[in-house]
């Protein structure tokens, strides 16, 4: 019994450790930075509302890493990630060997003449152990390993993509605050020229220099400017709760964000970032992915066209007693191994499975089809938000020229109400301008910014500051 034993376990030794990595190699990788996740730490299930506010004010790079760590959406594609690599680890086992084992126990009556070939009295109990390995699947095994292997190198592609859409959210509320934390600051400014334009007015109608008119106008505008400073800070607020969701803290926590809404000049060509995102972007090498999972769904429906051969070794010791010894009347006992191998092949299934594999043929094309189109997609993507990085670019030139006019507007509408030969509408209505300008810069630099972040989402690479050259 020794001999065939070593027989079956060189059988399965030489196609578990030989032939199996021939085949079932991971298929090669694109590109690392188009398909490996950014955070590498490992994300846990936390409760944000034990978390500690931050014991310094945040700025734009620590809120993208905070996000990429402890924002909950994350921790749900890097758990599908990590379950799609398990699933491959799995079908890998599918190569080796199997071992299996049963027990039996049975008792029969039977009346017959002679004693002797009557069943044993205390009943027949069997064991049977059996080992089997593989042979040939009709590629099955393969094809079945190499999509799991696919799907989980496009999963952690999706990872990735879910990890800079999130980083390209923060930086569009986190810029956001910074607009806002701008307007309210504006918003104060315009009121506090307003207040001293009624005190000024004020000063004037009382020794009749002027009207009541101009009183009655003046704390108009100064309600007017309050109001405003109150929606501004509502907007500010939403802002902060916005970003500190993203974040994972709490919406009411008092977390302060520190920045500057700065001009960083971007430098590179339309053609130059359409490369980068061609090269980089993970959707596209997710679709490249979905095109090679199709196919070794194709494979696996074609393994029914081959025989399905597998090699087995087998034990059996049976016993008329539990523990399998011989015992009373009519006992016996006996241990019986077997070698051998299986094959079994369905020949005629009416057309079952050359239609599957039409069927699959044509999700091969489907897959290839929109690989086409998320490229051409891609594409216009990236030159949508490169035009809107360069638009916003001449606005920011436009913006500031125009708060310098405004200012020197303003000052000398102050300075001729004040002499007396100018009127109290012309500095409330240059007051009204340099607000507008002050508010076009900061919403010209903003829009530039929260461009820019997208533009580098859309060529898929990782730029977590974007307020640092």
């Amino acid at each position: 019994m020794r001999e065939p034993a070593l027989s079956f376990l060189s059988l399965s030794l030489f196609l578990a450790f030989v032939l199996c990595p021939l085949f079932f190699a991971p298929p090669a990788l694109a590109k690392e930075n188009s398909s490996s996740p950014i955070y590498k730490g490992g994300r846990t299930l936390t409760d944000h509302r034990s978390r500690p506010a931050p014991p310094h004010p945040v700025n734009m790079l620590e809120a993208v890493e905070r996000a990429l760590k402890h924002n909950p959406s994350l921790g749900s594609s890097e758990a599908k990630s990590r379950s799609s690599e398990e699933t491959r680890k799995s079908r890998r086992g599918a190569f080796g060997p199997r071992l299996g084992m049963s027990y039996s126990a049975v008792k029969q009556e039977a009346k017959t003449s002679p004693t002797s070939s009557r069943p044993p009295e205390l009943g027949t109990y069997a064991w049977t152990a059996e080992a089997t390995q593989p042979v040939f699947q009709g590629l099955r095994l393969l094809a079945n390993y190499q999509r799991a292997a696919l799907q989980a190198d496009s999963d952690k592609a999706a990872l990735r993509q879910a990890e800079l859409a999130m980083t390209g959210n923060v930086q569009a509320e986190f810029l956001n605050c910074l607009r806002y934390e701008e307007n309210v600051a504006s918003e104060r400014d315009a009121l506090a020229r307003l207040r001293d334009q009624l005190r000024i007015t004020r000063a004037f109608y009382e020794v009749g220099l002027r009207p009541r008119l101009d009183v009655l106008q003046a704390e108009v505008d100064v309600s007017q400017a309050e109001t405003t400073l109150i929606e501004a800070e509502n907007l500010r607020a939403n802002a902060l709760a916005r970003l500190n969701t993203l974040l994972g803290y709490p919406a009411n926590m008092s977390v302060a964000y520190t920045g500057k809404l700065a001009h960083v000049p971007f430098k590179l060509t339309l053609e130059e970032c359409l490369n980068r995102a061609y090269a980089n972007r993970p959707d596209l090498y997710i679709a490249a992915k979905a095109v090679e999972i199709a196919k070794k769904d194709r494979m696996a429906v074609q393994s029914d066209y081959y025989p399905q051969i597998e090699a087995y070794y087998s034990v059996t010791q049976r016993g008329n007693t539990p523990d399998l010894q011989e015992r009373g009347d009519r006992g016996s006992r006996s241990q019986t191994w077997e070698i051998g191998g299986r094959a079994t092949w369905n020949v005629f299934q009416w057309g079952t499975t050359f239609f599957d594999d039409r069927a699959a043929e044509q999700v091969v094309k489907q897959m290839k089809f929109e690989e086409e189109d998320l490229k051409l997609n891609a594409g216009y993507d990236v030159k949508s938000r490169f035009l809107a990085v360069r638009e916003a670019e001449k606005r920011i030139a436009v913006a500031e020229k125009a708060v310098a006019q405004a200012t020197e507007s303003y000052e000398a509408a102050l300075a001729r109400y004040q002499e007396q030969v100018g009127t109290n509408f012309d500095v409330l209505n240059a007051s009204s301008n340099l607000l507008r300008a002050q508010a076009s810069l900061t919403s010209a630099r903003a829009d530039y910014l929260t461009a820019l972040a997208q533009l580098y989402v859309a060529m898929g690479e990782y730029h977590p500051d974007l307020l640092r050259p």
